[in-house]
């Protein structure tokens, strides 16, 4: 039976999701919101000037509504789950839709101004940590512990450094996810796998709230992908990036395992560290580049690589990735609760 909310709250995502870009995309055209392309990209994306941009708000409805319905709904006909993990899960989708505002001010000023670079990075990691700071401050009023998963030894309290760390990890997780969102499916095909690992983990722990809110998640993705798959009729812009980015990390809090995020959401962290070791290299070479172009998606785009080959690596690479963390959960001495938080 439980089984049964997750499906629902994947269903009913998807069809929120799906069925709001009919009006949504006219919507954003009719007020041209559109892109604005950046002049170092690579020069075949000039054709997606002006595409609507803030597509996001699909599966940032869709997620938030069927995410909250079901497990409102799943505690109320089934097993209520202690505060804590209540706090976790609503906390969690506050500060991924928290996120989603910092990147819709950000899209807001790409679209009015005219300026493709919207909020500028000082302003964008300072919302950002207020941001972390207060879901985690939030989660510590309602008794949340500082232990965390390490795989093959089990629960680890690592006491006050907890906070700090996992401040920087959310703000990290969140911008690296803004920056696989550069060509037509990625972020949302990504990010669909993601979600589905992250729910197969929960069902597998009995953390069936983070089970269904995964599950919203990932009807949410696919559904904005009937728009956004290539070609793209809407990109996700910095609103849906950054939401995606605070949900997956609430979704690793809400498990007590952030520190699978390193291994489920690696393709996100190897398209930061691609822009990372260009910038550094750059200016260590004076001038030379280690890509042809970063984040790293482009750089396979410039050695020839269509859009759709690189979203089915990029997603084949995630599926790999989620597995092992899969495997790693199973057999890594994570302490099975029953809804214990």
């Amino acid at each position: 039976m439980t089984g049964l909310w997750t499906v629902i709250a994947a269903a009913a995502s998807f069809a929120i999701a799906s069925l709001f870009g009919l009006w949504l995309i006219p919507f954003l055209k009719k007020i041209h919101f559109g892109q604005t392309i950046r002049e170092e990209g690579p020069e075949w994306h000039n054709s997606k000037q002006g595409t609507p941009i803030m597509g996001g708000f699909m599966f940032i409805l869709s997620s938030i509504v069927a995410g909250v319905a079901c497990i409102l709904l799943y505690h109320a006909l089934s097993v209520r789950e202690t505060p804590l993990m209540t706090a976790k899960l609503f906390a969690g989708m506050f500060m991924a839709a928290a996120f989603g505002a910092i990147g819709f001010i950000d899209d807001y000023i790409k679209a009015v101004k005219k300026r493709n670079l919207g909020l500028t990075a000082v302003q964008k990691l300072v919302l950002q940590f207020v941001v972390a700071i207060a879901y985690l401050v939030t989660v510590a009023l309602f008794g949340g512990k500082t232990e965390t998963f390490i795989p093959f030894y089990g629960m680890l309290d690592i006491g006050i450094m907890y906070y700090p760390l996992a401040a920087i990890l959310i703000v990290g997780i969140v911008n690296a996810a803004n920056l696989t969102d550069g060509i037509d499916g990625l972020d949302g095909s990504v990010t669909f796998f993601i979600a589905i690992f992250f729910m197969l983990i929960a069902s597998y722990v009995s953390r069936m709230g983070a089970s269904i809110m995964a599950a919203a998640l990932a009807g949410g993705c696919l559904g904005f992908l009937i728009w956004n798959f290539h070609p793209a009729k809407v990109f996700m812009g910095d609103t849906g990036s950054l939401y995606l980015g605070g949900y997956v990390c609430a979704l690793a809090f809400a498990l007590d395992m952030p520190i699978m995020l390193i291994l489920i959401a690696l393709i996100y962290i190897v398209e930061m560290f691609s822009v990372i070791l260009q910038v550094l290299y750059f200016k260590a070479t004076k001038g030379k580049r280690l890509f042809k172009m970063s984040p790293i998606h482009h750089h396979f785009e410039m050695s020839g690589w269509s859009e759709v080959k690189i979203v089915i690596m990029f997603s084949i690479f995630t599926i790999i990735c989620g597995a092992l963390a899969f495997i790693t959960v199973v057999y890594g001495n994570y302490r099975i609760l029953s809804f214990n938080g």
